[in-house]
């Protein structure tokens, strides 16, 4: 009999979070106060804040800017009773945000977003987190809060910079890898996976919309150390094949 794996709500939250790409954006409409839900596609920075690309002219933008409070529902998107899957319901406030960082690594998961992310009325929007709420399964239901969801970037400064650098020569030179870490250690089906973000926590895998998180055995702060852990991981990916 097989030993049953030992439930971590912290990582399972953690990779629904990394892995969505579209959720429902629960705002309160601005005058009444009343509930109002949207379907919005979904990025994070290094650290897991979510990031949205919203328009002006848009309803939800409208709430955020009359009252921050958001709620974001994201799920794993998997086949069968979407019921019985396992989903997470992200709670915060949302503000507009200038940083570069997160206009690539939004566009980075979403490139077709670049023909109007410039637009006049368009903005990136990033969520600062309060807490969630995780549905994993019967048994499963957990109350976290942020620091649960986040990742520490203290001391990784120099692979966030090297992120860009990381992500081309993953993706010229080592594509092969990123096909095996999805496909093999990761359950995913075939296809062209590419990388599309890393962080001291993990990888970001994508195949057109489909997303997987490849999780690190330890955490990375350099490239280096970085080096290291993917070797380490391409390894056992290719044993496993």
């Amino acid at each position: 009999m097989q030993p049953t794996p030992t439930f971590a709500p912290e990582q399972a939250a953690k990779t629904l979070l990394r892995e969505g790409r579209s959720g429902a954006l629960a705002t309160l409409m601005a005058g009444s106060g009343d509930p109002y839900c949207s379907l919005v596609n979904v990025a994070t920075t290094p650290g897991g804040a979510p990031i949205l690309l919203i328009s002006t002219l848009a309803v939800h933008t409208k709430n955020i800017l009359a009252d921050a409070r958001v709620s974001l529902m994201l799920d794993e998107r998997k086949p069968g009773d979407p019921l019985e899957g396992a989903r997470v319901m992200l709670s915060g406030t949302a503000a507009p945000t200038e940083d570069a960082e997160a206009r690539l690594r939004y566009l980075a998961r979403h490139p077709d977003a670049e023909m109007y992310a410039g637009f006049a009325d368009f903005a990136f929007y990033e969520i600062t987190l309060k807490g969630a709420h995780l549905v994993a399964g019967f048994g499963r239901i957990v109350d976290l809060k942020a620091v649960d969801l986040l990742t520490d970037l203290t001391g990784a400064e120099a692979l966030l910079a090297a992120e860009p650098e990381v992500i081309a020569h993953m993706n010229e030179d080592h594509a092969e890898a990123c096909r095996l870490y999805a496909v093999n250690l990761l359950g995913a089906p075939d296809g062209g996976w590419r990388c599309v973000g890393c962080d001291p926590e993990g990888l970001d895998l994508q195949h057109e919309r489909l997303a997987r998180r490849l999780h690190f055995p330890r955490r990375v702060g350099s490239p280096g150390v970085l080096r290291q852990v993917l070797k380490q991981l391409a390894d056992e990916a290719r044993a496993a094949a």
